[in-house]
């Protein structure tokens, strides 16, 4: 029993310290102003510093990994909380002389220390309940995006509290610095990874794991070199960076789409649909991988990215926010599935580590979705015309195809 409420605080402090890390998502709210305050109206420029957090999170997972494999799993949370913090408070002053600065405080420090947390909170979660990945995957990085539902209002009044877009971004970077820190010092305390015996699985119906690790049905544990030599691991990489463009694209700029689409007074509902329908997507995708595989999954996944990309333009009124909600929905789905779909053939036991590695290819998508999306939305703003904005997202679209495809060979190579 004891060990089974070990489980239980760690998941507690995984989902809340995931759940303040989805503030990330909700970018769009300070892009306009950051654009505009910091960066002369460059809206690329602007949106780099967040693909720059995104494309850190595998680099982080990788030396957080390691750094745990030698620690432990709550120093290295403790850590990464430590960095997270430490790059809002430096982006906090941050001046547009030395814009540069806020690449490497917001995007790379606030990336680093994410990925440390975001991997190992995972990767700890899945040690307590190997039978239940998809789910338990699902309910953790669910609450990243259920952290963009809860705090896009609060940073909204923020934002508003310290003088408005353009001018309030840098105090409210400072005063999510603390709550970052205090959040992850407190979770890191609860972060422990189970006994190598502890029958932590028999609390989901399933046999204890010494025994499951004698079956000859038991998964194998890839170190990562071994990983890295395998077609399957660049396959997996290059379609999670196919895969994502789509809602890395809305994430980034739900918000001033939804303005130059006339929606100025309720601009910030598509912050909240993004959010909101990023973190059912982890949830419901990660319940649903269980039910029917990974790969089916996925490839539901990138056909509906595919074909929702191509609507972008023809969307107005409620519809845009409909069509957002949807992006999101089946964005949050592809992370909820990557990571159990790294431990159905890479194992558990290095996951954190493997893990960081297939985050490269999203991190490479980050930047690529940030930047055609900005230099398509600065051609926009200058013809004061949205729709000059839509060959970004049939790119989106023709990368989710691509991803498809990468799909079919893995699935093909594992049969």
């Amino acid at each position: 029993m004891k060990t089974q409420h070990h489980g239980l605080a760690t998941m507690i402090a995984a989902i809340a310290i995931q759940l303040t890390s989805g503030i990330a998502y909700i970018w769009s709210v300070f892009q306009t102003g950051i654009a505009k305050g910091i960066f002369n109206g460059d809206n690329a420029r602007a949106a780099l510093a967040f693909s720059l957090l995104l494309s850190m999170l595998g680099i982080g997972g990788i030396i957080g990994g390691k750094i745990a494999a030698k620690t432990s799993m709550r120093f290295t949370v403790f850590i990464g909380g430590l960095i997270l913090s430490a790059g809002f408070l430096f982006a906090s002053f941050v001046r547009a002389e030395f814009a540069w600065l806020l690449w490497v405080s917001y995007g790379i420090m606030g990336g680093m220390g994410m990925g440390f947390t975001y991997s190992i909170s995972i990767a700890c979660a899945q040690k307590w309940y190997p039978t239940r990945k998809g789910l338990v995957t699902g309910l953790i990085v669910c609450a990243v995006g259920m952290g963009g539902v809860v705090f896009a209002p609060i940073v909204e009044r923020l934002l508003a509290y310290y003088g408005g877009s353009g001018v309030g971004e840098l105090a409210t970077f400072r005063t999510l610095s603390v709550l970052f820190f205090t959040v992850c010092t407190i979770g890191s305390f609860f972060m422990r990874t189970p006994p190598e015996t502890a029958a932590a699985p028999a609390a989901t119906g399933s046999v204890p794991a010494a025994a499951a690790a004698n079956s000859a049905n038991a998964p194998r544990h890839y170190t990562t070199g071994e990983m890295l030599r395998t077609p399957q691991f660049y396959l997996i990489s290059a379609t999670f960076m196919f895969a994502c463009m789509g809602g890395l694209m809305m994430i980034a700029f739900a918000k001033p789409i939804a303005v130059a689409k006339g929606l100025a007074e309720t601009a910030t509902v598509g912050v909240l649909a993004i959010a909101l329908a990023n973190s059912l997507g982890r949830l419901l995708w990660g319940f649903v991988s269980d039910k029917i595989g990974r790969m089916n999954t996925v490839f539901t996944l990138l056909a509906g990215a595919a074909l929702l990309s191509l609507f972008v333009n023809a969307a107005t009124g409620v519809w845009v926010f409909v069509l957002i909600a949807f992006i999101g929905l089946f964005y949050g789905g592809i992370l909820g599935t990557f990571p159990s779909l790294t431990a159905d053939i890479f194992g558990t036991r290095h996951m954190a580590v493997n893990y960081g590695f297939v985050l490269i290819g999203f991190g490479i998508g980050a930047i690529a979705a940030s930047q055609i999306a900005g230099i398509y939305r600065n051609l926009a703003a200058a013809k004061n015309d949205i729709s000059l904005m839509f060959p970004a997202f049939v790119i989106a679209s023709c990368c989710a195809a691509a991803g498809i495809v990468m799909m079919l060979i893995l699935k093909k190579m594992s049969r």
